[in-house]
């Protein structure tokens, strides 16, 4: 038996109804499980998933705020609402999406709150996923596309252009991409490179000479001071720690006070692990961002640790003796 594989219009079709669906069910875990199993099934899914649902976002919103360019200048095309792309079927959904240059928004600055991840689409036709506590400045000029992340994290699936190279600015660290997938998380000193899909060239500013070539599957941390630190983390390790951009937690063997921090990040409801020996137990499992007391059960549950959650502003996990 010969498979047939997708053709990418079938798969931004599927994408789009994916959209459809969490829209109009809401994201209940049973779908949640569907298409995470859709969009494990093909590499190019989740490029078109994330494209699908940024442009139903802005959608109803096109009338104020957006502005279409169509592929064929000769050939104008309005801005469908979501109800007529319904109205006309998957085929028609996925029509007017592939009939979309871009959708130039009136900001090219984007901040998030923390807990927010928002996926925009940009002028280019890439895709840029936001994570909690980001600003990302994006100037897409005719021969370079730059982005400043100011703080952060984001997720950029590039739409590919030789003539015009994308180019993310994280503090004094550059990387550099064609047309590929990678995201870019800022520290204090220096910035992670994580790569989903082709390769990117990350180097210091100033320090042009030493640059290295980071390519799917694999990781780097570039420090302001030029030293750069390679992992090969391979594809599915990738994959879990971009978990973010469905709003999840995926840990596979951290700590608890790894765990802690990250769960920290997009909560305004601290989780603390005040026992030291504790604060080192490896956990493993996938949570929602915004659910860290439901971490902490699970670790109760798990580790048969104490929750204590009376304080409003922080949940503690405390180890029990025994």
């Amino acid at each position: 038996m010969t498979n047939v594989r997708e053709t990418p219009d079938e798969i931004e079709e599927a994408a789009v109804r994916w959209v459809w669906r969490l829209d109009r069910e809401g994201r209940t875990p049973e779908l949640q499980a569907e298409l995470d199993a859709w969009l494990a099934g093909d590499t190019r899914r989740q490029g078109a998933f994330l494209q699908a649902e940024a442009t139903w976002a802005v959608l109803d919103r096109g009338q104020q705020l957006a502005t279409v360019v169509p592929l064929e200048p000769r050939r104008p095309r309005r801005l469908m609402s979501r109800r007529a792309m319904l109205a006309g079927g998957g085929g028609a959904i996925a029509a007017s999406l592939a009939g979309i240059s871009y959708v130039a928004l009136p900001r090219e600055r984007y901040d998030t709150a923390q807990g927010e991840i928002r996926r925009v689409p940009l002028k280019d036709g890439s895709i840029a996923a936001i994570n909690t506590a980001s600003q990302v400045e994006v100037d897409l000029k005719s021969d370079v596309r730059r982005v400043k992340l100011s703080r952060g994290e984001a997720w950029f699936q590039v739409a590919k252009n030789p003539d015009r190279p994308f180019v993310v600015e994280a503090g004094r660290v550059r990387v550099r991409a064609i047309g590929t997938a990678f995201s870019v998380r800022r520290y204090g000193n220096g910035a992670d490179v994580l790569v989903s899909e082709g390769v990117v060239e990350a180097w210091v500013e100033g320090a042009d000479g030493h640059r290295v070539q980071i390519a799917a599957g694999e990781k780097a941390f570039v420090a302001d001071n030029a030293a750069i630190s390679e992992h090969k983390a391979g594809p599915s390790a990738i994959d879990r720690q971009l978990a973010w951009r469905g709003g999840k937690i995926d840990l596979a063997g951290e700590t608890l006070a790894e765990a802690a921090e990250e769960f920290n990040r997009y909560n305004t409801r601290k989780l603390v692990v005040p026992d030291p020996r504790l604060a080192q137990e490896r956990f493993y499992g996938v949570f929602r961002t915004d659910d860290p007391e439901g971490f902490a059960n699970a670790v109760k549950q798990s580790l048969g640790a104490a929750v204590d959650a009376e304080n409003p502003a922080e949940i503690r996990i405390l180890a029990t003796s025994g």
